[in-house]
């Protein structure tokens, strides 16, 4: 009358392996208990898996029953455990056995015909599960593959509840799901748009060449319609390929909150999110009562774009500052922490003043010089200070945006970019970094000092512009990973003083307009 099965919940984006205790009692029960802290999702797979063991031509028990879900002191949230629940009813009716069913994970939502319906976050579970031990799989048909990318584990992809029962019982031979990872990376890893595309802004190329490069956020100031927006979309495609680990963390992030594709097993592009700026804190760091990650997490191993940087609120952009040091986002609740990963290359873009026009040589700016002044005070020095390039995005003349000669395409950038990762690569392992540094962007103040020395000659340049425009200690450091990152696209061991002075140069929010 027992029945003890396994299942998976997830907490944030990690899985947590779950114990399902299925009672069906003779007495003692006047209705259908669930306990374990499950939520409303978790407690009312009672009807439906009652609809579905009665559609799906089995008997339902003339008892009630207890569902126990272990460990007891962590939520259960969502309705995975329908199936491993409805499975084990079946159990204690005698329909199954327990022994085959203790072999297997088991997640799934069941429709009240019996069909089994996908559910969120499969891939963290397939990997909790193989972590743990486990080696097999049960999951929903459309889950499948997600769940198979996992080495060391047997995914069973099924359909319905009888599907299952028979799968189970030994009637129905089910072959363990099978993908291909180098044909998935293959189709997907293609992006549509091209840095061949942009019709001259041949300055702001370069600047976001070295961006990639070195993993540095960037600033792109300029009026309306001189291509920011363009520019940003196309960033992804200059850099690395995704590995198959980057991949893997990109897409069980994705899964936990329903946004991966149900036809897609792995996401094997650089994501790019935009969040528009009327977005609010939860929005873009994470959080919720059952916290869930955020537009910054959702850009992991990808760009975040903040277009009309200056409109979003003030006390949201502070949000950020921690997490472009970090690389993480932690939320706090009374129930519990919760961290999640949020290593980006942040692109900020802006006008220079209110109606966008200031500075420019075209149309004449309508702002007040106070207007201007709390235009641009809404982004705080704290915060400008953490990003590394400040970019002019001057208007594209008539005359270049008609020309047919094309720039530099993505993947000829993309070669010098995945060049100077590679002299990254091999300088970090020298130094041990033990993976955690593995661009110039995150170098330590220590590594600084020692990647990052400069002759007589560059010493007197930066000593110059850290007294003229006043710069903090970060600008100081930031200044010099990227010389250490021009350095490294010329393939020169040694920062040089051209490098320091383009490094400089990306410093515009720092001097007096």
């Amino acid at each position: 009358m027992l029945a003890r099965l396994y299942s998976v919940t997830l907490e944030g984006i990690e899985g947590v392996v779950c114990e399902v205790e299925v009672d069906v009692s003779r007495s003692g029960f006047e209705k259908p208990i669930v306990v374990g802290l499950p939520d409303a999702a978790v407690k009312e797979s009672s009807e439906r898996v009652r609809s579905a063991i009665l559609n799906s031509g089995f008997k339902y028990p003339d008892t009630q029953w207890l569902v126990n879900l272990a460990p007891a002191d962590i939520k259960k949230v969502g309705p995975a455990f329908d199936l491993p629940i409805a499975l084990g009813m079946m159990t204690g009716t005698g329909a199954l056995t327990g022994d085959e069913l203790r072999q297997y994970v088991i997640v799934g939502e069941l429709a009240l015909d019996g069909r089994i319906r996908p559910v969120n976050g499969v891939l963290s579970m397939a990997i909790t599960a193989a972590a743990n031990g486990f080696s097999r799989m049960i999951v929903p048909l459309e889950n499948a593959e997600e769940a198979a990318v996992v080495e060391g584990i047997e995914v069973f992809g099924v359909g319905t509840l009888a599907q299952t029962a028979g799968f189970i019982a030994g009637q129905l031979p089910l072959e363990a799901t099978c993908v291909d990872l180098e044909d998935i990376f293959g189709k997907a890893s293609l992006y549509d748009v091209d840095f061949a595309d942009v019709k001259g802004q041949e300055t702001v190329k370069r600047a976001l060449t070295i961006a990639a490069a070195g993993g540095h956020n960037v600033m792109m100031i300029g009026p309306p319609g001189a291509g920011k927006t363009m520019l940003a979309q196309r960033m992804a495609t200059i850099l690395p390929k995704l590995t198959m680990a980057e991949s893997l963390e990109t897409t069980r992030i994705y899964s936990s909150v329903g946004l991966l594709d149900r036809n897609t097993a792995l996401i094997a592009t650089r994501p790019v999110r935009a969040p528009h700026h009327t977005a609010s804190g939860p929005a873009l760091v994470g959080g919720g009562t059952m916290p869930r990650p955020g537009e910054l997490s959702l850009a992991h191993h990808g760009i975040l774009f903040l277009d009309e940087f200056a409109e979003f609120p003030r006390n949201v952009l502070e949000m950020i500052r921690q997490p472009l040091e970090d690389g993480t986002v932690t939320v706090s609740r009374a129930k519990g922490t919760i961290t999640f990963p949020a290593r980006f290359i942040l692109i900020a873009a802006m006008n220079p003043c209110p109606c966008g026009y200031f500075g420019s040589t075209d149309r004449r700016c309508r702002c007040t010089p106070n207007q201007i002044e709390r235009y641009l005070g809404k982004v705080s020095g704290p915060l400008l200070d953490r990003i590394d390039l400040h970019i002019d995005v001057p208007p594209v003349g008539f005359v270049k945006l008609r020309s047919q000669r094309k720039g530099l395409g993505s993947d000829e950038i993309r070669q010098q970019v995945c060049t100077a990762r590679r002299i990254q690569a091999k300088r970090f392992d020298v130094s041990r970094c033990n993976g955690k540094i593995t661009t110039n962007a995150t170098m330590t103040h220590r590594q600084v000092e020692q990647f990052c020395r400069l002759d007589t000659h560059a010493e007197m340049l930066l000593k110059q512009a850290m007294t003229e425009f006043g710069l903090s200690a970060r600008a100081h450091d930031k200044i010099c990973k990227v010389s250490r990152t021009i350095a490294d696209l010329d393939n020169s061991p040694d920062i040089k003083p051209e490098h320091l002075t383009e490094a400089v140069s990306y410093r515009k929010l720092d001097r007096k307009l």
